[in-house]
């Protein structure tokens, strides 16, 4: 019955400029159509008062001396006459009022007819404009409507349409092109650094000083190779998916679960599984960092002997995927911000021993990717919830 009501819901919205335009012309030709009729009513007893009941009835007979006058009947006759012609002339113009009104209320239900095929053909490359605007992503930007008639008003908004296209088209390969060049070009340099700083650190002449500091460059370095994998991930994942494959959500969840090690953090934390077999389309090279982070976050923003719980199943045809952890309580107001890069909770961006306030981006990014949806809400004990729906087939 839902189903039903959505996809009527939809046939409307779909319709509603259509049935509006139909509902107009039909509402213009009944008023037109009113107009007309009334106008031809009063043109014609107007035509047939003159016509038949204004003229005088000339009958006289002869008086002696040559003197005429009208015989006393002839004024009786007279007016049973007109009111016979006054009867007859009111009855022909209510015949033709009702008769007037029939035609007219049939002609109106096919010029309705006739006004929402018309409505249809004008608004009909409107909805190749809508479909293709729909139909778009980034990896299928070289599509174009390519509408072909009269330049027209219409026909000036799809083209209008393929320019912005071409435009977008070009900043995309822009921006994939600086993704590419922004990847190699910082990457580089610091694993150059990073090999330097490990090779002193075994020159056995090198002072404890220097170890020091080349240890703690080392960690310096090894920071900012996470904050550029985590850019450059954040802008990939913001982009359009290449390629969409059928991946089963549970093999994705446990593939993370053997690269996690519980036991060798500062404060271990005891996991509770909850998983289900869930099929979606997507990319698994994303979809994996996307639980990895989730599970990521769970553990590292957690208490000494913290817990985990991570629940897969499937819903309203598609997955439901919640990582819910012990930890200290968030304000519910800084929940949202949680989602923003570089954002840690109460706003800090200067503490950076945990990470670079990246990983619940990413996480967002990925989930919009695939057509989903991520929410989180604090926990009143402590912690939070993150809930990610992704959907059967994206749209």
């Amino acid at each position: 019955m839902t189903s039903r009501l959505e996809g009527a819901r939809l046939w409307w919205n779909s319709r509603r400029l259509r049935l509006r335009l139909t509902l107009l012309y039909g509402g213009l030709f009944f008023v037109a159509g009113s107009i007309l009729l009334w106008l031809t009513y009063l043109i014609t007893a107007r035509a047939m008062n003159q016509q038949f009941t204004a003229g005088p009835v000339k009958i006289t007979s002869k008086l002696p001396g040559g003197a005429s006058q009208p015989p006393p009947q002839v004024f009786q006759g007279d007016m049973v006459f007109r009111a016979e012609v006054k009867y007859r002339a009111d009855s022909v113009l209510s015949e033709m009022v009702r008769s007037s009104m029939l035609v007219m209320i049939l002609v109106g239900i096919i010029a309705l007819l006739l006004g929402y095929v018309v409505a249809d053909q004008a608004l009909r490359p409107l909805d190749r404009v809508t479909e293709t605007a729909q139909r778009l992503s980034e990896s299928t930007m070289h599509e174009r409507i390519g509408l072909r008639g009269p330049p027209d008003e219409v026909r000036r908004l799809a083209d209008t349409f393929d320019a912005m296209l071409d435009r977008l088209n070009r900043v995309f390969d822009a921006q994939r092109r600086f993704i590419a060049n922004a990847s190699h070009e910082l990457r580089t340099p610091l694993a150059v650094n990073r090999t330097v700083l490990e090779v002193s650190l075994e020159e056995p002449a090198a002072s404890e000083d220097l170890k020091a500091l080349a240890r703690a460059l080392l960690g310096t370095n090894a920071r900012y190779e996470r904050l550029i994998e985590g850019l450059l991930l954040l802008a990939q994942s913001e982009q359009e998916l290449a390629a969409r494959k059928t991946v089963d959500l549970e093999q994705v969840v446990r593939t993370v679960l053997e690269q996690t090690d519980l036991r060798s953090r500062r404060r271990p934390v005891t996991l509770h599984q909850d998983l289900r077999s869930v099929l979606v389309e997507g990319d698994p090279l994303f979809l994996e960092r996307c639980l990895f982070n989730l599970l990521e976050n769970a553990i590292k923003y957690n208490v000494r002997d913290g817990e985990v719980w991570l629940t897969l199943r499937r819903e309203h045809g598609g997955a439901s995927i919640v990582v819910e952890n012990t930890g200290p309580l968030v304000p519910p107001y800084e929940v949202e911000d949680l989602f923003v890069p570089f954002s840690r909770m109460q706003g800090d961006r200067v503490r950076s021993s945990k990470g670079a306030g990246l990983g619940l981006s990413i996480v967002r990014a990925i989930v919009a990717a695939h057509g989903g949806r991520v929410t989180a809400s604090a926990r009143p004990e402590g912690g939070l919830r993150v809930e990610v729906r992704l959907p059967r087939t994206p749209p």
